[in-house]
């Protein structure tokens, strides 16, 4: 089986027929100029040195090349052989805290962008497991089900702020029933949720919410962002710090207790983040040690490349192209 690696590359040979166009208007062009000098046969006899026809072959050597190239950069490749591997994981779904106390900078550059960095960290180190996205603060929604496609969920993630949820605060339990909905409930295993949260002013029903999400076979872990120190929070209305209805500046601090609890009701782990690879790889292997469902057999095939013959190609009809003179060095005498 044939297919082209990179197919849409193969857009870029649409430059071909403009570039033969271009060529054509020249030489009417040319033609033109040559009938104001006087009749064209004469006038041609005139021109010294010149190779009739060389100029169109030095064209369709260049022309040629250009197509080899860009058919050599959107790679040929053949299937070699086929292998059947069966897929195994679990599915996976996690509750990102979009709340505006996750612009807090006591993290840099602040708490929302170094979760969404974790997030990036961990679906690069995940393989079969399916992953969907839930975003929560005053509500909880679902952005992105379970899916195995994850270059859609990164590029969904960077659409993620807090005015996505004009409902502020921070409903851990909403989030975790809202994700436990959003599990197949055919099964009470296979199921992994990971809240990455501040924990900042969380309702009091998210402690039972989790023992009812464990119930149900889903291990909750959590995530804590930011520093038990806080920080201020930026205003965007009066577009400096926030203050509180005291004049008193807002600090938002990282709730490592809730967050604590609600994994141990959950039976996971709590992670605080501080570095986004470890915490990725610890969330990671946490999963993988988790009885794994088999989710279907995949054919793989396996290609092999031809990109190389056609840049070859391309080389060689350059390097003949360069090599052809365009004119004759030594003009041929006239005969007597």
């Amino acid at each position: 089986m044939l297919r082209f690696q990179h197919i849409s590359h193969l857009l870029a040979l649409g430059i071909i027929p403009v570039l033969v166009l271009l060529f054509i208007w020249m030489l009417l062009w040319r033609r033109n100029r040559l009938k104001k000098l006087g009749e064209t046969r004469l006038v041609r006899k005139q021109m010294r040195g010149v190779i009739p026809g060389r100029s169109t072959l030095k064209f369709i050597l260049m022309g040629t090349a250009l197509a080899a190239a860009i058919i050599g950069w959107a790679n040929l490749q053949m299937g070699a052989r086929t292998e059947k591997v069966e897929r195994k994981g679990v599915d996976v779904i996690i509750a990102l805290d979009v709340s505006r106390s996750m612009l807090a900078k006591d993290i840099q550059p602040d708490r929302l962008t170094r979760s969404m960095q974790l997030i990036m960290r961990m679906l690069d180190k995940m393989n079969n497991d399916r992953v969907g996205l839930v975003i929560f603060a005053g509500r909880a929604y679902l952005q992105v089900p379970l899916t195995v496609d994850y270059s859609a969920l990164k590029m969904l993630l960077q659409s993620v702020r807090p005015d996505l949820i004009p409902t502020q605060g921070t409903v851990i339990g909403e989030a975790i029933d809202l994700s436990m909905k959003s599990f197949s409930q055919k099964e009470k295993k296979f199921k992994a949720l990971v809240i990455i949260s501040d924990g900042e002013d969380h309702d009091k029903t998210a402690i039972a919410r989790t023992r009812v999400a464990a119930d149900n076979g889903i291990i909750v872990h959590t995530v804590g962002v930011g520093s038990p120190q806080g920080s201020t929070l930026y205003d965007p209305r009066t577009r400096s710090v926030k203050l509180d209805d005291q004049g008193a500046p807002v600090i938002s601090k990282l709730n490592e207790q809730a967050l604590q609890e609600i994994a141990s009701a959950g039976r996971g782990t709590y992670t605080l983040l501080n570095n986004a690879d470890v915490a990725a790889a610890k969330l990671v292997n946490e999963i993988d040690g988790m009885e794994q469902k088999n989710l279907g057999a995949v054919v793989f095939t396996d290609y092999t490349s031809y990109f190389q013959y056609f840049l070859a190609v391309a080389f060689l009809l350059l390097v003949v192209e360069r090599l052809l003179p365009g004119a004759r060095r030594k003009p041929k005498s006239a005969s007597v």
